[in-house]
C-alpha cells in the first residue's frame, strides 16, 4: 500500500512522535509499503529516506506556544498535496484541526486517526480532576466529545495504543476504535543488561549505600508528566526505607522540578541518555520504575521497563497502567500519598521478571498495516457489490 501519514505533531527536535515516525519510515518499506510522512514546516521540502520512504513538509505557521512545532493552517494546500500523492490509505496523527481537514478531503482512500495524544487526560481531567468527578468533567467538555464522535464517523479506524483509551473512547460513543499497542525497539531492552556496578554508582550519586533501593523515572519534564508528584511520593516513601531516585529527562519544567526536589540528596535530575544501549543498561539496573502521568496514550518508558524486567509503579489510568499488569503496582492517579504507599509495597515484595507481553515496533506495524489492508479490501468488495 501507499500510506500517507498527515503528522501534525512531527518536529525534527525529537519526542515520541518523531521516534515513531522514524520507525515507520524504516520498517514500512521492509514490509512492502510506500510511506510518506506529510508534516507542516517552514517551507516545502521533500526529504527522501529511501526508494519507498520520504518526509514531505508544506509551508505552515509555527505553533505560538512551542516554536519547535508547526500546525496545519492551509486546508486547500493539504488537500492538494494529498491529491498529488494519491495514497491507498491516509493516517491523521492528531485529534485536533488537522484530523478534521483530513476527514473533509474528497479523495477515495480510507483513513485512520492515530491517537498520539489524549487531550482529555492531559488537560481536562488533570486540571479539574481534584474538584470534579470524571463524568461531570465529560459533561463540561461535550463539545470535544462531539468532535471525537464526528471523527469516529468520518474515519475507518480510530487507532488506540492502550486498552484504557480504547475503552474510554468506545464507551463515550466514538465509533471504529481499534487497539494496536505500540512496540519497543528490537534487541535493545533486556533484563540481561542489569549492571550491579552501575546500580551502585547511581546510588552513590544519590548519597546512599548499595543496600538502598534505586528507582528510575523517565520522560519529558512537562506539566502533564507530574514529576512534582513523583518527587513528593518518593520523599514520603523514603521515611520508611532508604530510596534513591534518578530522573532522566529534559523540558520546560526543569526549574519547577528542581525546586520540588529542594536539595534532597537522594533524588537526582539527570539529562536524557541518548545512547540506546547505555539507556537500556541504566533502566535494567534500577529496582523499579516510577511514573506520574495518567495521560499516556501508550507509555514507551513503561513498555521498555517491562521488557527490561524492571517492575513499575504507575497511575491506574492511561497507557502506563496496561504495562503494570503482572509487572508492578498502580496507584490512584494524581495522588502522591497513594503513589508513596504503592512504592513501599512494591519495594518490600517486588514482582519477579522477566515480564513478557511486549511486542517490537516491527510487530506493531505488521499488525497495524494488516488492519489497514483489511479495510482497503472491504472497501474494494463494497465498491464491486455496489
Amino acid at each position: 500500500m501507499k500510506i500517507v501519514d498527515v503528522c501534525a505533531f512531527f518536529t525534527p527536535h525529537g519526542g515520541g512522535v518523531k521516534t515513531y515516525v522514524e520507525q515507520k519510515l524504516a520498517i514500512g518499506p521492509e514490509l512492502g509499503h510506500d510511506i510518506t510522512i506529510l508534516a507542516p514546516g517552514d517551507r516545502h521540502a521533500v526529504i527522501e529516506r529511501g526508494p519507498a520512504a520520504r518526509l514531505i513538509t508544506i509551508p505552515n505557521p509555527r505553533f505560538p506556544l512551542d516554536r519547535k512545532y508547526w500546525y496545519f493552517d492551509d486546508e486547500a494546500a493539504l488537500h492538494a498535496e494529498l491529491d498529488a500523492l494519491a495514497p491507498d490509505f491516509v493516517e491523521a496523527s492528531s485529534p485536533w484541526r488537522s484530523a478534521t481537514m483530513v476527514a473533509r478531503w474528497q479523495g477515495a482512500a480510507p483513513r485512520a486517526l492515530v491517537m498520539h495524544s489524549d487531550p482529555l487526560s492531559a488537560y481536562a481531567y488533570r486540571w479539574l480532576g481534584p474538584i470534579l468527578p470524571r463524568d461531570a468533567i465529560d459533561k463540561r467538555f461535550q463539545l470535544f466529545w462531539n468532535h471525537l464522535r464526528r471523527l469516529g464517523e468520518a474515519y475507518d479506524r480510530v487507532v488506540c495504543a492502550s486498552g484504557e483509551l480504547q475503552n474510554r473512547l468506545a464507551l463515550g460513543g466514538v465509533r471504529n476504535t481499534g487497539l494496536h499497542r505500540m512496540g519497543i525497539e528490537a534487541g535493545v531492552f533486556s533484563p540481561t543488561r542489569r549492571n550491579p556496578a552501575l546500580r551502585r554508582r547511581l546510588l552513590e550519586l544519590c548519597g546512599l549505600p548499595e543496600s538502598a533501593h534505586l528507582l528510575i523515572g523517565i520522560g519529558r519534564l512537562s506539566a502533564e508528566k507530574r514529576w512534582p508528584l513523583v518527587v513528593d511520593a518518593v520523599t514520603a516513601a523514603s521515611q520508611t526505607m532508604p530510596i534513591g531516585l534518578v530522573i532522566l529527562g529534559a523540558g520546560n519544567q526543569k526549574k519547577r522540578i528542581e525546586r520540588q526536589i529542594s536539595g534532597n540528596p537522594h533524588i537526582r535530575l539527570l539529562a536524557p541518555e541518548r545512547d540506546r544501549v547505555t539507556f537500556a543498561t541504566l533502566l535494567a539496573s534500577a529496582d523499579a520504575m516510577i511514573h506520574g502521568c495518567e495521560a499516556e496514550t501508550f507509555c514507551m518508558a513503561a513498555a521498555e521497563a517491562r521488557a527490561s524486567g524492571v517492575p513499575m509503579i504507575v497511575p491506574d489510568r492511561g497507557g502506563a497502567s496496561d504495562h503494570a499488569r503482572g509487572a508492578g503496582l498502580t496507584y490512584r492517579a494524581g495522588n502522591a500519598l497513594a503513589a508513596a504507599h504503592a512504592t513501599v509495597t512494591l519495594l518490600r515484595a517486588p514482582p519477579k521478571g522477566p515480564f513478557g507481553g511486549v511486542v517490537t515496533m516491527r510487530q506493531h506495524f505488521e499488525q497495524l498495516f494488516a488492519d489497514y489492508a483489511a479495510i482497503v479490501a472491504t472497501r474494494q468488495i463494497a465498491r464491486r457489490v455496489a
